[in-house]
């Protein structure tokens, strides 16, 4: 008999297998047809419900006609469950960029490169209007620029089904300074067997009670994982991070945990079926990142 926490850890290992919907080039009817972002191409087990097979839809993000990284977008909260990357480098800079939508979210049939966000609103995802004269939340990435390899890599990370309501103080504060902690380990300690720089990192958002506009939900915590091979060890290393999402104070600091651990409330499995170590964070397997790296101890 398959457990209540068993089935709900394979939903979305059934949305991977059926069609979601008929749709062409780069929104996909599932996530292994753009599996180069996952590591060993397995997507990760996301602990909910998604029976509403038409609500979630699978986006290869697409710039000037590459893939740059892969976003699962819930079409009723009008934001990401989560984007997932591959680290390669990361170029200097943050560049000005219009936000953008994904046009194959209204119209199949739309270009597979993301467009600006020029209406005012959107019936499948957000709008720049949803965000206009917000007091209270930032838009938040959930692949950050800062970890992206070139200029237009960069670009890509600004359209809006990457983007989620986050607390101003939150993305400003806490979170901002767990990126240049993860940003540090991906740059120092994660190099491949051929010492190229290389890191699989998967960020996402629980959905929380309260909208934007009444449109886009806030979520209620926001998390990121990570595992690379250290060259240098020869050792896989892995961590995640969360935080809940509201305006930051003392007692709202990141969580730092080993992969096996909750996230709010929930089980999830980043990297199935990998060798990331599950157990233990990476300064613990590597004693010198909290020395090397601005990160929590």
């Amino acid at each position: 008999m398959v457990s209540p926490k068993t089935r709900c850890l394979l939903s979305l290992s059934v949305l991977l297998l059926l069609s979601i919907a008929p749709t062409v080039t780069e929104v996909l009817q599932s996530m292994t047809q753009c599996a180069e972002f996952f590591l060993d191409k397995t997507p990760p087990q996301i602990p909910d419900d998604f029976k509403d097979q038409s609500r979630y839809k699978t986006i290869c993000q697409t710039y000037r006609d590459k893939r740059r990284f892969m976003t699962l977008y819930d079409t009723e909260n009008k934001i990401p469950v989560f984007s997932a990357y591959k680290y390669r480098g990361a170029g200097m800079g943050r560049p000005k960029q219009n936000w953008e939508i994904e046009p194959q979210l209204e119209d199949s049939t739309g270009d597979k490169n993301m467009q600006d966000s020029e209406r005012d609103t959107y019936e499948h995802q957000a709008s720049t209007k949803d965000y206009e004269d917000e007091k209270d939340h930032d838009r938040g990435h959930l692949f950050p620029a800062t970890f992206a390899f070139d200029e237009d890599d960069k670009m890509s990370t600004f359209t809006l089904t990457n983007i989620v309501p986050q607390a101003k103080a939150f993305n400003q504060g806490s979170w901002i300074k767990m990126e240049k902690c993860l940003g540090c380990i991906l740059l120092r300690f994660c190099k491949n067997s051929n010492n190229v720089p290389e890191g699989y990192v998967v960020t996402g958002a629980q959905p929380g009670t309260k909208t934007l506009k009444n449109r886009v939900n806030v979520p209620s915590v926001i998390w990121s994982a990570f595992c690379c091979y250290n060259s240098e060890r020869k050792k896989w290393i892995a961590n995640s991070f969360w935080g809940n999402n509201v305006q930051d104070s003392p007692a709202n600091d990141i969580h730092t945990s080993p992969l096996q651990d909750p996230i709010g409330g929930k089980n999830y499995d980043f990297f199935p079926g990998t060798q990331c170590p599950v157990d233990k964070t990476a300064g613990e397997i590597i004693k010198q990142i909290n020395n090397n790296c601005p990160c929590p101890p």
